[in-house]
């Protein structure tokens, strides 16, 4: 391969929350016995190296030694239009409906409190990202969970009656969706976004769809935005995006969306800028410019190949070696999210203590309750492959 998905980065001391949090308390893993690395399989970041030309455009533009006002730059508008029309094909898109956002859990705020008020109740599927209930619970809004099933195939599917049930029984205005799914994995088909779109439109309700991990797409699956699967859809959906999660770049924060309807995306705008603090860093949009450009389509391609064979790796090895254990394999993100029911009644354990059992050997995996999942653990499996082998030796050694 062109890039090096194979060496192991050292990331003490370089500002990694995923290496340097362990046994800090929190949401952290304890930290590992004595004998046993840290293999950070828990918060959602890679542990590969970014695309070389996103240190090279953040050097470049850091060279020059003023850092003042500024406004975004065409190249950084064409940049995300380029980039959503090649991998997304996302047709129509002008930089009128792209507008930047801190954060993406930032932008579900300012979307909620644009087209709900406190008390209002909230739809979202469960399993379920953490941001999206601790962000939707700290503006004050309810959330009413509609539950994820998995089908006769183990495949996460929505359930649009209950969506519709409980869309009108709280009389919900407004959901928030993640396409793909975090942590399933989900890489939802077009007929199932159209169902979805049909149960919104029938009660009226604004959409804000999660589309960080657009780009994260595994073994040939393809993700199609919400909005592009009707006129509807694209009128009634807040898409968020960010190079974060594709490039490793969360730590220089930089999220935009994409609104194509003008009164939602007026909405939505006013809100984020109330606080005059939703301001774009000189230097993210340097670091996206040199993500989004011909290199970086490459980089991600690779990436994607590494990542679906770290996922068919793992699932393999969970089917064939740890019975009681269940997984529906990934389409989309590079997590896994494991059910360990069966596998703790049979061997009476609790989930506690095969979290600290994965802890102690330095398999430093993540509180799947969070989640929603109850008796879950969530798994990063962005790392070298030779990471990845040695994480399931352990699990198979010393664990289950």
């Amino acid at each position: 391969m062109k890039y090096d998905f194979v060496s192991i980065m050292d990331r003490h001391g370089k500002d990694a929350m995923a290496i340097d949090d362990l046994g800090k308390g929190g949401s952290a893993p304890e930290a590992p016995k004595e004998g046993f690395d840290i293999i950070p399989m828990w918060v959602a970041d890679m542990n590969f190296p970014t695309v070389p030309t996103v240190p090279e455009a953040i050097i470049c533009r850091a060279k020059h030694p003023a850092y003042g006002y500024f406004r975004p730059t065409d190249e950084y508008f064409e940049a995300i239009i380029d980039w959503q029309e090649k991998r997304n094909q996302m047709t129509g898109l002008s930089r009128e409906c792209i507008g930047y956002e801190n954060g993406v859990l930032g932008a579900v705020v300012s979307a909620l409190e644009a087209f709900s008020a406190p008390g209002d109740a909230v739809l979202l599927h469960s399993p379920t990202y953490i941001g999206f209930t601790k962000s939707i619970s700290n503006c004050g809004r309810r959330i009413v969970h509609s539950p994820l099933r998995l089908d006769g195939q183990g495949v996460w599917r929505m359930d649009y009656e209950d969506m519709d049930a409980k869309i009108k029984a709280d009389k919900i205005h407004i959901a928030v969706f993640c396409n793909p799914h975090n942590p399933c994995g989900r890489v939802w088909e077009k007929w199932e976004l159209e169902k979805a779109m049909e149960v919104y439109k029938a009660n009226d309700c604004i959409v804000i769809s999660d589309e960080i991990w657009s780009d994260i797409i595994l073994n040939g699956n393809k993700h199609i935005p919400l909005q592009m699967v009707s006129e509807e859809a694209r009128n009634r959906t807040i898409g968020l995006y960010a190079p974060s999660k594709t490039f490793n770049l969360a730590g220089l924060i930089g999220s935009y969306h994409i609104i194509f309807n003008r009164y939602l995306r007026d909405r939505v705008e006013a809100q984020a800028g109330k606080s005059h603090y939703n301001s774009l860093n000189v230097l993210s949009m340097h670091a996206l410019i040199g993500a989004y450009c011909q290199e970086g389509h490459e980089w991600v391609d690779q990436l994607c190949q590494v990542l679906s064979e770290n996922i068919n790796y793992a699932c393999d090895y969970i089917a064939s070696h740890f019975p009681g254990v269940q997984v529906a394999k990934p389409e989309g993100t590079y997590m896994l999210f494991l059910d360990c029911s069966e596998w703790l009644q049979k061997h009476g354990k609790t989930i506690d203590q095969l979290e600290k059992a994965g802890w102690d050997v330095g398999v430093a995996w993540q509180d799947g309750r969070m989640f929603h999942g109850p008796n879950s653990i969530r798994m990063n499996l962005a790392l070298p492959l030779s990471r990845v082998r040695e994480a399931f030796r352990r699990l198979d050694q010393y664990v289950f």
